[in-house]
């Protein structure tokens, strides 16, 4: 019984099993498989004939059951669909054929804020046919587009060729644009060069006035104190001017003040700004330049935000992230001025100080050096000549950008630091004393 089944289900493969096309174009055509597919595309009139000039019929697949022709080789009157032929009992794959469509397509555009719609009129359809099992087939259409495009190049916005095939049809979406340019729209190229027909293209041009989207580039430029790597012993010194992505955080020291650039697009429309910059969840300020310069002089954890619009469109907000540090100093207890490039100078560790001033004094009391540049240090010599090996006592005073503009030094000295210390003394104020141990490498 399985086997009888088996036979059966093989003749049924068998009988539903097209022979490969028997058919070939006559007149100028091109053929394309699509999908398994074949399809045949004619400059102008469906002209077929069956391979070896045989006798056959000729079959639409919308409609099998009546032939269109009848005991012909030739077939020069098809409409546009879907055909198979029958010879000799023997069914071939089916075929779908079409005319080239016409060359008369024309677009408008309607720039927007967000992109810019082209509006196509004429032909667009695809090809599209009807298979034997009743299922739709379709040959999309496509076009390039060309045009310029305003970019940030990293310095400027700058116009920039863009090129970019799309399926053709009705409406076609590209990106909003920010300066004019023309636009030129080239469809079915490579089917009608196949053809030996002239290429298909139309052009339109933007201007100024048809443009209505705006955008811009956040960027920002920080000034720095002294050159790179100038000031080893400070901590989380910045060593680069750019700070520009909205999404990246930077450690500054100190005061810092930051000039940010909206670098917008070009436009004949009015353009508006507003800055606003928030420490943490705080608002602190507001800006309505197109570029501001912003003194950050305590510490925290800011975001400046900026928002462009003009009367037609607001592009999303940008923002960028700048973190100051607290103040922070400390003082070795030992160092070794022995010529081998470590520790040879008895320097403080410090962050964002504003006032710094150190003197340091022998076992008798005696000054014999002092200096107000915390990246700076003595290096254990007196008056050029080299220093005794041993203690030394140091009293420094300090005061960090993180201290209150009306801060002073108290009569106290205090190591510690606090929003207030039990010691009464303030934040950012340092007040400091201690022996510092000057060692030399054994000769």
């Amino acid at each position: 019984m399985k086997r009888l089944i088996s036979l059966i289900v093989m003749t049924l493969v068998v009988a539903f099993t097209y022979a490969q096309m028997n058919v070939k174009c006559v007149g100028k055509a091109t053929q394309v498989v699509h999908t398994g597919d074949t399809l045949f595309i004619f400059k102008n009139g469906i002209e077929l004939q069956t391979v070896n000039n045989e006798v056959a019929d000729w079959y639409s697949t919308t409609n099998g059951t009546t032939p269109v022709l009848t005991n012909t080789s030739y077939a020069g009157t098809l409409d546009d669909g879907g055909y198979y032929i029958k010879q000799n009992g023997v069914t071939y794959s089916p075929f779908y054929v079409f005319n080239c469509k016409p060359a008369d397509i024309a677009f408008t555009a309607a720039p927007s804020c967000t992109a810019t719609t082209l509006h196509l009129t004429g032909d667009v359809a695809a090809y599209t046919y009807i298979r034997p099992d009743a299922s739709m087939g379709t040959l999309a259409r496509v076009c390039s587009i060309n045009y310029n495009a305003l970019a940030w190049n990293g310095e400027a916005w700058a116009d920039s060729a863009v090129h970019t095939d799309m399926r053709l049809s009705r409406t076609l979406n590209l990106p909003a644009m920010y300066g004019p340019t023309d636009i030129s729209l080239c469809y079915d190229t490579e089917l009608r060069s196949k053809l030996d027909l002239d290429s298909a293209c139309v052009e339109i041009t933007l201007k100024d006035s048809d443009l209505v989207a705006i955008d811009f580039h956040l960027e920002s430029l920080a000034t720095l104190r002294g050159e790179k790597g100038e000031k080893s012993n400070e901590l989380n010194r910045a060593t680069d001017q750019k700070c520009i992505t909205a999404t990246t955080s930077d450690d500054y020291s100190g005061a810092l003040e930051v000039a940010f650039y909206a670098n917008p697009t070009p436009s004949i429309h009015p353009i508006y700004f507003r800055w606003d910059i928030y420490k943490a969840n705080q608002h602190i300020a507001t800006r309505t330049d197109q570029d501001i310069r912003y003194s950050f002089a305590e510490p925290g954890s800011y975001r400046v935000v900026c928002n462009v619009n003009s009367a037609a469109c607001t592009p999303d907000s940008m923002e960028m992230k700048v973190n100051i540090s607290e103040s922070y100093l400390r003082v070795p207890n030992v160092f070794t001025p022995d010529g081998n490039g470590k520790n040879d100078e008895f320097r403080v560790s410090y962050r964002s100080l504003r006032e710094f001033h150190c003197w340091v004094y022998n076992r008798w009391g005696k000054l014999v050096y002092d200096w107000t540049d915390p990246a700076r240090g003595w290096d254990g010599t007196i008056n050029g000549r080299k220093a005794a090996e041993g203690a030394y006592f140091y009293v420094i005073r300090a005061m960090g950008t993180d201290a209150a503009k009306d801060a002073k030094y108290q009569s106290k000295i205090s190591y510690k630091k606090k929003t207030k210390n039990q010691d009464e003394s303030v934040i950012g104020v340092y007040q400091m004393s201690g022996d510092i141990n000057l060692l030399r490498r054994k000769e």
